[in-house]
């Protein structure tokens, strides 16, 4: 696609700074959820700390893959299965470090392999064929979360969950406020359409919430002003700066609450380790999906090797100081996508924004009052482009093929389907102690496919074509033929002057 700004590119720095507010607007909303369900599932992970250990992670891996990947690390959803077996185990805040900390090592490991061996076996087991419907799934997959926080708020509100037309309404205006800023709006509006949907979606749902209160009408009373009491009533210093409370902080202070030995370490490892090889199919999705957009092969340059490392190392930071490991973000990929802005100073702006932004009491307050119906607006958007990225991927493949019908058929119907891998049973969740999600599943599946429907097939190699022999150059009156023609540079042969211009003088 064309690019307002590509990656090496450096906007000026007022811009800088409104581009990578928009990074962090659009990576916001779920970033801060995972600590959230993390506190629910019985330790105390704080969203500031989170959005710090986000920006950390984002900085460790520009860092690994030398400033060439513009996409935005944040608390990865994957992991939310694990976090509830080990914490439901006792095994508390380290369990929780150590466990994300066996899953990127995991990434590492994978990492030196390639780079013993070569990233080139990346595109003959993830050919177009599987990588676009996988890349159209990670978009499709994550839509039911944008209508569900649309119709119902996300369950956001002072009153509880449940259908709400006044939630539906801010939400599909958000949604309309970023297409017409992005389709119809100025040089400048085009590249901020997230910023304008949600600023203008914030906005509606306050005057909604007033006018609902003064009318006492509850249904239109769709933000909560909660995260406001909570940080300015007492009002004190921590009300302007507070120090983010870190996971790896907490860890220490609960002084062998949670006592590991050898063999709850290795339970830790069978818990975690599988979901480093799980994530390890959405990073080259992701990272395909990327070089699509960017036009440069992300795979071959930095090198998948220093992808894994950086989503690795930077999925351990997130966790060491936040509670939730990260990966590379759909949402980040999408903003790109939308604006055309895949300058990497954004993205660092947005990291270093992150972490100075985790100290300041009332931007995490009002970051935390963004109805969810807001954010749903803003991700018809962004999960659109992911899912619409795949389609273009499988746009290349010859559906005509049933060979590669049936692959891509497969990974559809498993990961729109909700096929999923369950091993063991969780006491505290009442799910499965090990689940290989949906999007696994189906890339599991669609591999076999591809191997069954290819096995006995050979490469077709297309046959050189045969050069052109000149055996002797034509008689003087004598047309030359073509492959002689094309022997001398396609210049006819004239064999000496033409018989016209040959006549005798007699």
């Amino acid at each position: 696609m064309k690019l307002v700004y590509n990656v090496s590119d450096k906007p000026k720095f007022s811009q800088t700074l409104i581009f990578g507010f928009q990074q962090m607007i659009a990576i916001m909303a779920a970033t801060l959820l995972v600590p959230m369900i993390v506190s629910g599932y019985g330790l105390d992970a704080d969203p500031a700390a989170a959005l710090f250990g986000a920006g950390v992670g984002t900085l460790i891996y520009i860092l690994f893959t030398q400033k060439k990947s513009p996409v935005f690390l944040g608390s990865s959803f994957t992991f939310l299965g694990a976090y509830a077996a080990s914490i439901g185990m006792n095994y508390g805040y380290w369990g929780v470090i150590i466990g994300v900390a066996f899953a990127g090592l995991v990434y590492v490991v994978i990492a030196i392999i390639i780079k013993a061996i070569g990233s080139g076996w990346v595109n003959k087991l993830m050919p177009n064929v599987i990588i676009g419907p996988i890349v159209a799934l990670i978009g499709l997959s994550l839509s039911s979360t944008a209508t569900s926080w649309i119709m119902g708020n996300g369950g956001n509100t002072a009153y509880g969950e449940g259908y709400n037309w006044a939630s539906i309404i801010v939400g599909l205006l958000t949604f309309f406020v970023i297409v017409l800023a992005s389709t119809k709006g100025t040089k400048n509006m085009k590249l901020i359409p997230f910023i304008i949907g949600v600023g203008a979606g914030y906005i509606i749902a306050l005057i909604m919430t007033v006018v609902g209160q003064f009318a006492n009408i509850e249904s239109m009373q769709i933000m909560d002003f909660k995260p406001f009491v909570d940080t300015f009533t007492p009002f004190s210093i921590k009300s302007i700066v507070d120090y983010p409370k870190f996971f790896f902080l907490k860890a220490l202070e609960t002084k062998g609450q949670y006592p590991l030995d050898a063999a709850a370490i290795g339970n830790i490892a069978m818990i975690y380790v599988p979901i480093g090889i799980v994530e390890l199919a959405q990073h080259i999705a992701d990272h395909k999906n990327l070089s699509s957009i960017i036009e440069k092969d992300l795979i071959t340059d930095p090198g998948l090797d220093k992808t894994l490392l950086g989503d690795g190392l930077g999925s351990i930071a997130g966790s060491f100081f936040g509670g939730a490991a990260n990966t590379t973000y759909g949402e980040s990929i999408g903003c790109v996508a939308i604006t055309g802005n895949a300058s990497i100073v954004s993205i660092i702006t947005a990291a270093c924004g992150c972490i100075v932004l985790s100290f300041f009491s009332p931007f995490v307050c009002v970051i935390n009052s963004i109805p969810k119906c807001v954010m749903g607006g803003a991700c018809i958007a962004m999960y659109g482009f992911i899912a619409v990225s795949g389609l273009q991927m499988i746009q290349r493949v010859d559906l005509n093929k049933s060979e590669n019908l049936f692959v891509v058929a497969s990974i559809l119907v498993c990961g729109i389907g909700g096929l999923y891998f369950g091993f063991g049973h969780n006491g505290i969740t009442k799910g499965a102690l090990l689940e290989i999600t949906s999007l696994a599943a189906a890339l599991i599946v669609g591999l076999i496919t591809n191997l069954i429907v290819n096995i006995g097939k050979t490469p077709e190699v297309p046959e050189a074509p045969e050069k052109p022999k000149v055996t002797s150059k034509p008689k003087v009156n004598e047309a030359p033929s073509d492959s002689t023609k094309e022997a001398f540079n396609a210049k006819p042969f004239n064999g000496g002057k033409s018989k016209k211009k040959k006549k005798s003088k007699r």
